[in-house]
């Protein structure tokens, strides 16, 4: 094994940088859309970079997916079919598909080469790729979501790269008015939202895109990213009109195990931290 190096990614927008020891690059595939690469690290088990910004971790995926998947399906009343933009590692796919009641769970990524590397390298994220409720199709998220039939969906999860490139188009209103179509009158569409603690202005930003599109009622929820930059993260939750009480009792009976969700964080997350809250109700 090759002596132990760092990695960094090195994140302009922010005068930031984070890094990993790692031992190997495990893998490298230049796909159509983007660059991937693996490597094995001492402490955080393999990391998973696309055009060189950090993905996912064997050690800390875990917040991001349950936090973009748990919180919005307790707060609808009865989720059966969900659509999962981008997502390409499977991870958000695997929370989804925890919660009985689901009927249907479309995962859309553009890239499939995402999921094949995640089933080689993260093998334990793509554990429900087989469950007879998700279907893997790897198109056009944008388009997939401009041809779906009005008043199908009851949760849209947009689980998506930094708003540049292939994920660029999921930030505007064009999309969101695609989203807003597609969602049942209690639908909700959820939007991973990067760092509130850096890039507050994005999420303002994309709430008014949101707001443009007929949503009316957002919910910002920030949680630990390790691997993200400032460590700091957020999902963005918006409805058409109902509020986010969620089923507190059915969140704290759940059937199934979670690392960092639970009905206490889920609580506690819609508490923004005062600077978070005066900014976004600027």
């Amino acid at each position: 094994m090759s002596a132990p190096t760092w990695l960094h990614e090195t994140f302009d927008p922010t005068g930031s940088s984070i890094g990993f020891r790692v031992t190997k690059k495990l893998d490298e595939v230049q796909s159509p859309f983007q660059k991937i690469e693996i490597y094995e690290s001492t402490d955080w088990g393999n990391v998973m970079l696309i055009d060189g910004a950090m993905m996912v971790t064997t050690r800390d995926n875990f917040f991001y997916h349950e936090m973009v998947s748990h919180p919005a399906l307790f707060t609808h009343a009865a989720p059966k079919r969900v659509v999962i933009i981008g997502g390409g590692d499977c991870g958000t796919l695997r929370e989804v598909l925890k919660h009985p009641g689901v009927e249907s769970a479309v995962q859309c990524d553009i890239d499939e080469q995402v999921t094949r590397m995640s089933e080689k390298y993260f093998p334990e994220l793509c554990a429900s790729n087989d469950d007879p409720r998700a279907q893997l199709l790897f198109d056009d998220g944008i388009a997939y979501m401009r041809d779906c039939a009005p008043d199908s969906v009851d949760v849209v999860i947009v689980d998506s790269t930094d708003p540049v490139g292939p994920a660029e188009g999921l930030f505007n209103k064009a999309f969101f008015d695609s989203c807003f179509r597609a969602l049942k009158d209690d639908g909700i569409l959820v939007q991973q939202s990067e760092s509130p603690l850096a890039l507050l202005d994005l999420i303002r930003e994309m709430r008014a895109e949101m707001g443009k599109a007929g949503f009316t009622t957002f919910q910002t929820l920030p949680f630990p990213q390790p691997c993200y930059p400032t460590g700091w993260w957020s999902v963005t939750l918006a409805r058409k009109g109902q509020g986010f009480d969620f089923r507190q009792a059915d969140a704290a009976a759940k059937g199934f195990e979670t690392a960092y969700y639970s009905a206490q964080i889920h609580q506690a997350a819609q508490v923004l931290p005062p600077f978070v809250a005066k900014a976004l109700e600027a």
